[in-house]
């Protein structure tokens, strides 16, 4: 018997960062048993280092685009996940089987080098991918 997957949105204010690392990473690492999409309060456009800095793990996220939840308003997810403070207070009811709020710093506020806020944004796509693996990968207690 084949399982239907689950289908997993990971919201956040802009969908250009954070959310869409985690969309990215979730396909990748568990793409078998979920499906996963990210949408934003105020969707604006795909992050070029969030580009870059998923490319240095062999995940190509270059074509996803910068969705606005409204588009998935008659949608019914099994999993909703907020991925910065300000998506959960904006959006605490986003209809979803089961609402997780994981807060992540967002990388695309770091001034500095260019060296500096790459480190921001693989620190931050590190986190999620750590959180990622403990929350939807297989479970380790046998």
């Amino acid at each position: 018997m084949i399982q239907e997957k689950q289908r997993v949105l990971f919201i956040c204010s802009h969908n250009a960062v954070r959310s869409q690392m985690a969309e990215g990473l979730l396909r990748s690492l568990y793409g078998d048993q979920y499906k996963a999409f990210s949408a934003g309060i105020t969707p604006s456009h795909l992050h070029s280092l969030a580009v870059k800095t998923m490319e240095e793990i062999g995940i190509d996220i270059s074509q996803q685009t910068s969705k606005s939840i409204e588009e998935f308003r008659d949608v019914i997810f099994d999993i909703v996940v907020t991925v910065c403070d300000t998506a959960r207070e904006i959006c605490p009811f986003f209809p979803g089987k089961k609402v997780i709020h994981q807060s992540f710093d967002d990388p695309g506020v770091v001034q500095g080098s260019m060296e500096q806020q790459l480190q921001a944004f693989r620190t931050t796509r590190d986190q999620i991918k750590a959180w990622i693996e403990h929350t939807f990968g297989p479970s380790t207690s046998g």
